[in-house]
């Protein structure tokens, strides 16, 4: 492709963000920074975790974007009781006595993972395999997602009574984990102006899944510069704690650093955080833009940073 359909390409991705963002906000009040988080995962190919107390419109939010986006959109509830068939899909007997596989809800373009901490480990390892490969094994037999696919999940707060915490490896499959904080004095207000009146909310597809695909194509045909790569893994080597690059508070606070993944999604990342600003190649400011989203449930707290209350976002800004 040449470069001036390539600059127009991302031209047109930055216009097409602004469109989303502005559909979105019809509905959501607020929230600016979420909403362009799940944007960016969305056109890098990656997942999100939504994380934050009851009734920050955080599944409101989901299905807000996926009514923008001309795409098939399936809930599923987590419940203590859900089994992974439930998820993937299984085998049925049909009327001829012949095994027919039976797609479950896992077969759709975006899947809100809803309350995801509510279903113990053996149902939530249920999404590995389709949120990595885009896939789903059921008796042998591999079965594709549809693509594009997107994991959207939401999780209150891990001390709340009666929730299972989420494994390493199935945070790791998340590009970004988005905290979602208490709306503005001024932005309740509205919230609650709107919710309790009528409102015709009329939103219109910005987007099909041809165009998501083709900016996911688009980002990863973006430039980077060596200095900002090397940044980026850099940024990632740094919270490994007894590593050559190791720094002494995550020596003192860290029992487990980010791995490779990190780096790859904090360059993704970086690329699609300039598109969407009119830049056409990212700077150390986009990692930096992203780095919280990309590495906060990749490292782990030991128990003297629990103690003395130091967070992961703490030593994530002093790596900065």
């Amino acid at each position: 492709m040449s470069k001036e359909s390539n600059v127009e390409a991302v031209d047109n991705l930055a216009k097409s963000y602004e469109e989303l963002a502005n559909e979105v906000g019809k509905v959501i009040i607020g929230q600016e920074g979420v909403v362009k988080a799940v944007i960016i995962s969305m056109f890098s190919r990656g997942h999100s975790l939504l994380v934050g107390v009851p009734g920050l419109a955080k599944t409101l939010l989901v299905s807000t974007i996926s009514e923008v986006l001309d795409l098939e959109f399936k809930r599923i509830q987590f419940t203590p009781d859900l089994m992974p068939s439930d998820i993937t899909g299984s085998e049925i007997l049909d009327e001829d006595r012949h095994f027919k596989f039976n797609h479950g809800p896992i077969f759709s373009n975006i899947v809100l993972a809803d309350e995801i901490n509510r279903t113990p480990p053996k149902t939530q390892a249920a999404l590995l395999e389709a949120m990595q490969e885009r896939s789903v094994t059921v008796s042998g037999q591999r079965h594709l997602l549809p693509d594009p696919f997107f994991v959207l999940a939401t999780q209150n707060p891990i001390e709340q009574e009666g929730t299972y915490p989420l494994p390493e490896a199935q945070l790791d499959r998340f590009m970004f984990n988005i905290n979602l904080d208490y709306p503005s004095y001024e932005e309740e207000v509205t919230v609650v102006k709107n919710t309790t009146t009528p409102q015709d909310y009329s939103l219109k597809h910005v987007l099909t899944g041809k165009d998501i695909l083709g900016f996911q194509r688009l980002i990863r045909r973006i430039p980077i510069t060596d200095n900002v790569l090397e940044y980026a893994v850099n940024l990632v080597s740094k919270t490994r704690p007894g590593t050559d690059r190791a720094s002494v508070d995550v020596n003192n606070y860290i029992s487990w650093g980010a791995g490779p993944r990190a780096s790859q999604f904090l360059v993704l990342g970086a690329k699609c955080h300039a598109a969407i600003h009119g830049k056409y190649s990212p700077d150390i400011e986009d990692v930096q833009a992203i780095a919280n989203l990309v590495l906060r449930h990749r490292i782990v707290r030991n128990y003297k940073a629990e103690a003395e209350g130091i967070t992961e976002e703490d030593i994530i800004q002093k790596l900065l």
